[in-house]
């Protein structure tokens, strides 16, 4: 797959086209993925995208789009600037691309995007420890999406106290902030809704455990991302393998990597697969995600 080369805020970026999506990569900064889009209808970004007059948030700029943290969040760590060029791999279905290890904290970061057909991205995301001394993080990858959506998290699946279903499978972690109270909530029998529209101030919310998908519906595109959680592996934030936060302005699905002691040249992995779905109505009811998103979600992952 040979890419094209395109502007992105005076720097150099790549556009991957699978036929059905094009999704758009930065080489001047990063690593980030800009924009992704479907090729069938209007074909709109569903991605955040931040005027190029967005000023330095504790001194990084947001840009949009999906980025790679390390976790547990910390405003020096999570923070620092990714304003270098990338090295930069063409693969036979996707690139690589490297960031220079970032000087306070002796972390490089990598992410790697293969498409595995016209409407599949695998995206592999790397944090490297370059430094003189072990380091406790974990991988976690944000995609920011534009407002105007509806976010659909699914569940664990069902059980039944009566056949001795006596323990629980996952357990909800919100932040300091967070309003369960709030119309940004949805709590569907299999899914946990959010309406990005009603949210008036931040919100965040994290899961323990989940089937490893979240979906964004917008404008008749339906963006799902999977990872499936380690079983028994610890996660950052009390647990979490999955977090949510909106403020209205934008949603951000985000998904973590299993947090770990990561000795001075040892790399840490976290995958995550992508796709858009064109057809699928908004997930708002049981139905919806019951008849239509779940299905074709699981549908979609088992051909992976």
């Amino acid at each position: 797959m040979k890419p094209s080369k395109t502007e992105y805020r005076g720097g150099e970026a790549l556009v991957f086209n699978t036929g059905a999506m094009e999704f758009v990569v930065t080489t001047a900064v990063g690593p980030r993925v800009v924009s992704l889009r479907s090729l069938a209808g209007e074909g709109r970004n569903v991605f955040l995208e931040f005027p190029a007059s967005e000023k330095p948030f504790h001194g990084f700029m947001l840009r949009g789009g999906h980025r790679l943290w390390h976790a547990p969040e910390d405003i020096v760590r999570s923070y620092q600037p990714d304003n270098s060029p990338l090295g930069v791999k063409l693969l036979a279905n996707g690139v690589a691309l490297t960031q220079p290890t970032e000087e306070k904290t002796g972390v490089q970061k990598g992410m790697r995007l293969e498409v595995l057909a016209d409407r599949t991205i695998k995206v592999t995301h790397t944090l490297t420890n370059r430094g003189m001394w072990a380091i406790d993080v974990a991988p976690w990858a944000l995609t920011m999406f534009k407002p105007g959506g509806f976010a659909a998290i699914g569940l664990e699946p069902k059980g039944d106290h009566a056949k001795g279903d006596l323990l629980p499978t996952y357990a909800l972690v919100p932040w300091t902030f967070t309003d369960l109270s709030l119309p940004v909530w949805k709590f569907g029998r299999n899914f946990i809704g959010v309406n990005v529209a009603a949210a008036k101030q931040a919100q965040k919310l994290g899961l323990t455990n989940y089937p490893g998908w979240a979906a964004y519906w917008i404008g008749g595109t339906t963006f799902v991302k999977y990872a499936k959680p380690v079983r028994g592996a610890t996660y950052p934030d009390l647990g979490s393998c999955f977090e949510v936060f909106t403020n209205g302005k934008m949603i951000e699905l985000e998904t973590l990597g299993a947090l770990a002691k990561l000795e001075p040249g040892k790399t840490a992995t976290h995958v995550e697969h992508w796709t858009l779905f064109d057809d699928l109505p908004k997930p708002v009811t049981n139905q919806a995600v019951d008849g239509a998103l779940a299905p074709a979600v699981a549908a979609w992952i088992r051909g992976l």
